[in-house]
């Protein structure tokens, strides 16, 4: 009896990420023309999607959205967070994965395929609010803002913050809990507040052996 309800319980839960993906699809196909989707986007939770009409958005292939700690057991505090402004670009290449990812564009942020975000990381390309206290009591306009580019196979570690005018070499790794405030070259591992090089990425087993990870 235990099995038969888990098994209706888990043929509930899939159909209702079935619906709700496509239900996404639809939305972004109605209101969002900016938008390029690519086949095979898996969301499991809710995800807080803004995305201004003059920006521009495209995400590839087998990307997945994690948004709640049901979904990944290493805890999540909010929802994957998508908002892009006017005039600013968000590309996301095929195969990657957000748990809980908070990805706030003003400029630009260029994720290359086969790139992880753990629970919790923050990609802002943007100071929000202007250094200066004067402006900052009258408006909010005025903040700096540079472009974050990330390359292929990345790993950015749980709790992690990546700020404005970084770039990540591809298959680098970044300790869990890092803030990350400059470049950091390919194959490398930095981790810290701020992230410091920590070693060089050793390879342990040949490209061609290796299988594709969707997600976190």
């Amino acid at each position: 009896m235990i099995q038969l309800i888990r098994r209706v319980l888990n043929l509930i839960r899939t159909s209702w990420q079935a619906i709700q993906n496509a239900l996404f699809y639809q939305r972004i196909k109605l209101f969002y023309p900016n938008v390029t989707l690519g086949k095979n986007i898996q969301l499991y939770g809710r995800l807080v999607w803004k995305v201004a009409p003059g920006a521009k958005v495209v995400i590839g292939d087998n990307v997945v959205f994690r948004s709640a700690t049901k979904h990944n057991a290493i805890g999540l505090y909010n929802p994957v967070i998508i908002s892009v402004a006017n005039g600013a670009s968000l590309y996301i290449d095929h195969d990657c994965g957000f748990s809980g990812t908070s990805i706030n564009v003003a400029d630009s942020i260029t994720i290359g395929p086969y790139c992880n975000l753990g629970g919790n990381t923050c990609l802002w390309d943007n100071d929000f609010h202007p250094l200066d206290y004067q402006l900052r009591r009258i408006q909010l306009e005025g903040f700096r803002k540079a472009s974050i580019q990330i390359g292929a196979d990345a790993f950015i570690g749980a709790n992690s913050i990546v700020l404005k005018g970084v770039t990540i070499g591809e298959r680098a790794i970044i300790g869990a809990g890092s803030v990350v405030t400059r470049s950091i070259p390919a194959d490398q591992i930095w981790a810290g507040n701020p992230a410091r090089f920590i070693r060089n990425v050793s390879a342990v087993l040949p490209v061609e052996a290796i299988q594709p990870v969707y997600s976190l």
